[in-house]
């Protein structure tokens, strides 16, 4: 049976929160994407992030199975403009972690060192794990240093995933806007070219009209 609510406090209070509970349920955590890497091939991932925003990643780079060598593969992770974020070389097990100055797209590629892979050369497994915003908090270290209970901290992620869904529904919006005004504005041009280009066209029959006339005239064909 459902207990009796407390005096003075009514039972709507939790109902607020049942939407971010499914919410939260329904995201759920990110898992790691793997592939096959051939030997000197290079394969990068791609992937569009907010600004200021954190972003962490673990990798693992598997040997061929019956190479003597070990893995041996480059990672650099760099924004749209070239800068490099992050970069290894011979990596084969690591942990980055950086912060978005902007709006961009980002890449990851892994470059492979070992030659070209035969029959007896199995590709190499790579293993990236990339989280970003709430993804990429670590709760348990927050709830250490602030000292919070288990329910406090399930609120702080609840609060967090509330405002990075708010924040993309407003970056939404802000690309609504400018897409409505470079619509707008497209719009007005091609109206001015319309009307330029009647003119001309008017201009033009005007002046063939006279200089047909004046031709016409000259050869005595009309009074």
């Amino acid at each position: 049976l459902p207990l009796p609510p407390l005096p003075g406090r009514p039972r709507l209070w939790r109902a607020p929160l049942l939407p971010l509970l499914l919410l939260l349920l329904l995201v759920g955590p990110a898992r790691p994407i793997s592939f096959q890497l051939p030997g000197k091939a290079r394969k990068c991932l791609r992937e569009e992030i907010h600004r200021d925003t954190l972003v962490t990643g673990e990798y693992e780079i598997g040997a061929p199975p019956g190479s003597s060598t070990g893995p041996s593969a480059n990672l650099k992770i760099t924004d749209s403009a070239g800068h490099i974020l992050y970069a290894k070389e011979d990596a084969t097990k690591g942990k980055f972690a950086f912060t978005t100055e902007d709006y961009d797209m980002f890449e990851a590629c892994f470059e492979s060192k070992l030659p070209v892979g035969t029959g007896r050369m199995p590709d190499q497994l790579v293993t990236l794990d990339m989280k970003h915003g709430v993804e990429a908090k670590n709760y348990e270290e927050i709830a250490k240093v602030e000292k919070l209970k288990p329910l406090e901290v399930e609120l702080r992620r609840l609060e967090d995933l509330s405002e990075s869904i708010v924040n993309d529904f407003a970056y939404m919006k802000k690309r609504e806007e400018e897409m409505r005004d470079t619509n707008e504005s497209t719009n007005t041009r091609v109206l001015y070219f319309s009307i330029f280009s009647m003119c001309c066209l008017i201009g033009l029959a005007t002046w063939q009209v006279f200089y047909l006339r004046r031709f016409f005239k000259a050869k005595k064909l009309i009074e």
